[in-house]
């Protein structure tokens, strides 16, 4: 229960009210997630800003905006929605549910072709589990507490965090199908190249090209390697991409990269480790998310 300077105590309906003005913007559209008509929303929240003896939402063209005060009750009655829904899920099951809001952080590419498969397989287990996904190439979004838990591609995970190697990640230089075969016998160095912009200087394609292309400079530059892959698939050019991205539609040029593979990591702060679901969500991700054996595990 939240207590205003006026003694007046905020209770669940309140919550429901104030959250259901912020997803819909409007009173009209508030009024249908509540089952209610419209002056019936009007009415509550005129009686509820006069008991708090503040304002909770601004009216403009754009429809009723929070002020920071309905945006903090907002999120406090989504953490509310998760409790009762997890304790219904609780009754239904007849036994202890996961519940909480993860923050799980990971680059594009790996949500497209490794986590989003997985996630497939077992969220539906955890209803009462929220998921808060993030893409990202930094690992700071741990350090800074943003996150819970990454899926990185590294060799070097830094030292402060915990987690386990899921296996390693090869590269092989792809074109398209028809890309490939306008282009036969052509060598790599006259070809056109796409590949990361300079927000990912040392990735392993990068270094790689320089070592062994060092007169190439690329067509395209891209600031995800999902994108990079999108390129590729639509004819452009070439490209060296994870072996997790390849499909029928990507056509390797040569063996993978030989000495420029990396490994898939999967961590967590030292902190979470006491969070129920934090920890069973990590123990799925381990258990689901697919890659090759790693050689250095």
């Amino acid at each position: 229960m939240l207590i205003a300077a006026t003694h007046y105590q905020i209770d669940y309906a309140d919550l429901s009210l104030i959250l259901a003005l912020v997803r819909g913007g409007s009173l009209a559209r508030a009024a249908a997630l509540l089952r209610v008509d419209v002056s019936t929303v009007f009415r509550a929240v005129r009686r509820l800003e006069a008991a708090l003896g503040q304002t909770l939402f601004e009216k403009s063209r754009a429809g009723y905006l929070p002020t920071s005060l309905a945006s903090n009750l907002a999120q406090q009655a989504e953490r509310a929605e998760q409790a009762l829904e997890a304790a219904r899920v609780g009754v239904e099951q007849g036994g202890e549910v996961i519940s909480g809001t993860v923050r799980l952080t990971c680059t594009d590419s790996v949500l497209q072709g490794l986590l989003l498969p997985a996630l497939a397989q077992f969220m539906p287990q955890f209803p009462a589990l929220t998921l808060e996904l993030s893409t990202s190439n930094d690992f700071a979004n741990l350090s800074r507490r943003d996150a819970d838990i990454a899926l990185r591609l590294t060799r070097t995970p830094p030292e402060h965090l915990v987690g386990r190697c899921l296996g390693s990640v090869a590269y092989q230089v792809c074109a398209s199908a028809a890309y490939a075969r306008q282009h036969q016998g052509r060598a790599l160095a006259d070809l056109a190249w796409i590949a990361p912009d300079d927000f990912l200087p040392d990735h392993p394609t990068v270094v790689w090209r320089r070592e062994h292309l060092p007169g190439v400079r690329p067509s395209y530059r891209c600031n995800s390697m999902l994108s990079v892959t999108e390129l590729v698939r639509a004819g452009l050019g070439v490209a060296a991409l994870p072996d997790f991205l390849l499909d029928d539609a990507l056509h390797p040029l040569g063996p993978a990269l030989a000495g420029h593979d990396t490994a898939l990591w999967l961590l967590t702060r030292p902190d979470c480790r006491a969070l129920r679901s934090v920890v069973t969500l990590f123990d799925e991700l381990g258990r689901h998310v697919q890659v090759k054996p790693s050689h250095t595990a």
